[in-house]
């Protein structure tokens, strides 16, 4: 849909952010449209890249760049950055993005070291000095205006309501807050995306309940090595949050499934030291498709593969997990 509006409005050039190492169907797509794809992302790619006019992703086996563990706004900015330099625009006109870079690279829990530990220091002077006009809205509806803001203020609070709009409806809500201009319109969209927020936490509450339900009563995965759970009523929005409470009640890898359509589409969580990526990859003949990191992935099957596809992610879990990972 995106491709197709991007070709009748006119536009020549997509730019993914925090996605697209996978898209290679849809990178054709677009090229057969006329339309060039810089990819900026930092999951996992595959040996096959998309056939887009740029591919950066830190993560590539063939990267030479000092630094993996960028979030996908850091690639996104450190394109900017290469951008600016080519065409001398000095790099004070960038540091108005450094507020929401620090908001992505705490939202996306990136390891706070090496350059996202620079990039977090100089983007909280920025949120905190001279935050733009859309985070200032949204840090007075969070109640924290008056105080030095912290990572744990953005990962608790501005992050949450941020990604609120996205996982109750669309993440258009919060493009708009974060590119809007006047305070008080910006005000009204935070507190629309509040509201969200709050409904957000209702569903995740009802949903950890239901989960945790489903796992007490399930003799067998009470001795399993993963939890593997699926009920189609569940908003797709809310399971990557629910299989994290998981992870942290029961201490061991967790995969939430709900219903999308004709498939069963899910999201998996682990614990430290864990690759739960390649337990997924390891099943990846029963999948549609699959994407994601070490600690965190997504994946969509077809519902008659859903047994086998638990047994087998349980048994490779199991062979690899160790005590001293399952030990909180």
């Amino acid at each position: 849909k995106g491709i197709d509006w991007a070709a009748e409005n006119g536009f020549s050039l997509i730019i993914t952010l925090d996605c697209g190492i996978k898209a290679i169907e849809k990178v054709a797509y677009a090229a057969s449209k006329g339309i060039d794809v810089i990819v900026c992302d930092h999951h996992l790619p595959e040996a096959t890249l998309p056939e887009a006019v740029a591919v950066l992703d830190p993560k590539r086996e063939d990267c030479s760049y000092p630094f993996d563990d960028l979030s996908g706004c850091g690639v996104g900015f450190k394109l900017v950055q290469a951008y600016s330099q080519k065409n001398g625009i000095p790099f004070e006109e960038l540091k108005p993005l450094l507020d929401l870079l620090v908001v992505s690279i705490a939202s996306d829990i990136v390891p706070i070291m090496g350059e996202n530990r620079i990039l977090a220091y100089h983007g909280l002077r920025q949120l905190n000095n001279n935050a733009s006009v859309g985070l200032k809205a949204i840090i007075q509806i969070c109640g924290v205006e008056n105080k030095e803001l912290t990572m744990n203020d953005i990962i608790f609070k501005i992050g949450p309501r941020i990604n609120a709009s996205g996982r109750m409806q669309n993440g258009k809500a919060s493009v708009e807050l974060l590119i809007e201009h006047d305070f008080q319109a910006a005000l009204k969209k935070a507190e629309e995306i509040n509201l969200y927020n709050e409904e957000r936490k209702e569903l995740d509450k009802k949903m950890t309940e239901e989960a945790n339900e489903l796992v007490e009563n399930d003799a067998e995965m009470k001795d399993s090595s993963a939890i593997v759970i699926c009920n189609e009523e569940w908003h797709k929005g809310v399971i990557g949050i629910v299989a994290s409470r998981l992870t942290e009640v029961y201490f061991r890898p967790a995969v939430v499934l709900t219903r999308s359509g004709a498939f069963l589409t899910g999201s998996a969580r682990s614990i430290a030291g864990f690759d739960v990526y390649k337990a997924i990859e390891s099943c990846r003949d029963l999948l549609e498709n699959f994407g994601g990191h070490v600690y965190a992935a997504g994946l969509t099957l077809k519902e008659e593969n859903l047994p086998e596809f638990s047994q087998r992610i349980d048994k490779f879990i199991g062979e690899k997990i160790t005590d001293e990972m399952l030990t909180p």
